[in-house]
């Protein structure tokens, strides 16, 4: 690493103050830091001194989340695979497309048994989601860092992994460019960049996709990568049943004439249709385990979605609907279906949009866990209602703190009164 380290030594002097590449300098000081530990230190009593500042913290958030996403990629193969071969069992059509194409060229099938058949054909159709995301993202931010005279954050490496694992693996590419510069620009950079965005940035980026282009992001027909293939995903299931919702899920009909169940374990471990890196509660858990170890993800937090989503779904299970089946949904089943514990792991602890104060991170997860079920229940057009509740959440962490913050106020006032 010694000659790498000379290499970037004698260009420093272009890109320091009075270079003739001083404009670039946050691009010099982004490759930098990203290769070797920075060489500045903070002097002096007044600072606290942290083997954990902001590079670390994101990369614990990407290891975090690497087993969902590598059990994405073969689950989204695994899907895919099954479908082509019931289909082509049953004497269905199958239209392939490029991702087919580069698969059969590397000497693969599309056998579901097959661990390796399943990985690459998943990782086919995830990594150039990945890919557009951090080329498009990336270079947004760059521009800004340079306009600004500011640093370029470690933030978007998890912006831009998180991002990707909440789509479909179907959906066109343009969309993912699309949507990440709208996220990126409005939720980040309109605000002053990391640290300072008051939004989720993955979560604005797939609810813009999600208002804008609502068929390739939802439906019955984008969840399994397959041209032709049409299924419903738990929730979509649930919401559409007129009776039992959990009920439902043993009868869910397929494009190859099939009926077979989702079971609850299935949704736990995540071998079910639904976005890249969502499915598995699982994995989930895995990552929440290595964010609270390392005192990376609030606890309370997580804590307080999963208080909030038990109480309310109990209350509505008591009032009870005769028109509205998702009513009778216990618990149980909210905590494994759809991005719930995705959500709650990676989304609602975003130490930038959650709540600050340590009563208020109680307060803060149980109303994100409170409009999930809320949204999933009262409307069923809508199944899914993680997104909206964390964004439903973030406008409203300032204010939960302000609140917390004047009643330590008035309680102290009150005591030294006394």
């Amino acid at each position: 690493m010694k000659p790498l380290r000379d290499a970037f030594d004698s260009v420093h002097p272009y890109f320091a103050k009075g270079g003739i590449l001083e404009k670039a300098y946050p691009v010099y000081e982004a490759l930098d830091t990203f290769l070797f530990t920075p060489g500045e230190t903070t002097k002096g009593r007044t600072h606290v001194r942290d083997n954990i500042d902001l590079k670390r913290m994101m990369i614990m958030v990407v290891v975090a989340l690497i087993p969902v996403t590598l059990f994405g990629m073969w689950n989204v193969g695994y899907q895919a695979n099954y479908a082509i071969e019931q289909m082509t069992a049953a004497g269905v059509d199958v239209d392939f497309d490029w991702h087919h194409t580069v698969h059969t060229a590397i000497g693969l099938g599309h056998d579901p048994n097959n661990f390796i058949d399943n990985f690459v054909y998943g990782a086919i159709f995830f990594l150039p989601i990945y890919a557009v995301t951090m080329f498009v993202g990336g270079h947004i931010e760059m521009v800004f860092s340079v306009l600004r005279g500011h640093e370029i954050n470690e933030g978007f490496l998890v912006t831009g992994l998180l991002y990707p694992l909440t789509l479909p693996a179907s959906i066109p590419l343009w969309q993912v460019a699309l949507g990440i510069a709208f996220g990126v620009i409005v939720a980040k950079e309109v605000f002053g960049g990391t640290g300072r965005n008051f939004l989720n940035v993955a979560l604005t980026s797939r609810a813009f996709l999600y208002f804008a282009y609502a068929g390739q992001i939802s439906g019955d027909k984008v969840w399994t990568a397959v041209d032709g293939f049409s299924g419903a995903t738990a929730l979509g299931a649930m919401a559409n049943a007129e009776n039992n919702a959990v009920a439902s899920l043993n009868s869910i009909e397929y494009v190859w004439g099939g009926v077979e169940p989702i079971t609850w374990m299935s949704a736990f471990l995540g071998t079910i249709q639904g976005c890249v890196g969502e499915t598995s509660a699982l994995l989930c858990l895995v990552g929440a385990a290595i964010l609270i170890a390392t005192g990376i993800g609030s606890w309370k937090i997580m804590s307080g979605v999963i208080a909030g989503t038990i109480a309310t779904s109990l209350l509505l299970n008591a009032v009870g609907s005769e028109t509205n089946a998702m009513f009778g949904v216990p618990f149980y089943w909210h905590l494994v279906i759809g991005g719930l514990a995705f959500g709650l792991v990676f989304m609602a602890t975003d130490p930038v949009s959650a709540s600050m104060t340590e009563t208020g991170k109680w307060i803060y997860g149980g109303l994100i866990g409170f409009m999930t079920v809320l949204i999933r229940v009262v409307n069923p057009a809508f199944p899914e209602g993680i997104m909206l509740a964390i964004l439903f959440g973030n406008v409203f962490a300032p204010l939960i703190d302000y609140f917390v913050v004047q009643a330590n106020v008035r309680r102290r006032v009150a005591r030294y009164a006394a």
